[in-house]
């Protein structure tokens, strides 16, 4: 399944972060919120998962970053931000997962 959601995202638009209006990011960041997602992560200092804005930068510049981080929040991740993993969200529906990882690659210092 993992295979087939890369595409699928690419063809949705998913890479392409910078286009969320203001709108789109607020409501992101209250998906965020509802989800838990700021329990273990903030906008500009870690917690127990890195700042947005580390991910942020950390994906500049990428044009696969949006998909690649829906990949890491669907399934989670091991060993890219140290040792602690990632657990998967695999309940969250794809567009929200979607609209999150393009909404946490637009969060600046």
């Amino acid at each position: 399944m993992k295979k087939l959601l890369f595409p699928f995202l690419l063809l949705c638009g998913a890479s392409q972060a910078a286009e969320m209006s203001a709108a789109e990011q607020t409501a992101a960041m209250g998906l965020a919120k509802e989800s838990g997602c700021l329990t273990c992560h903030a906008l500009n200092e870690k917690i127990v998962g890195p700042a947005y804005s580390s991910v942020a930068e950390k994906y500049k510049g990428q044009s696969d970053a949006a998909a690649s981080l829906t990949q890491s929040i669907q399934y989670g991740s091991k060993g890219k931000w140290g040792r602690i993993p990632m657990p998967a969200h695999s309940s969250m529906n794809v567009e929200d997962i979607n609209k999150l990882a393009r909404w946490v690659l637009t969060v600046q210092k």
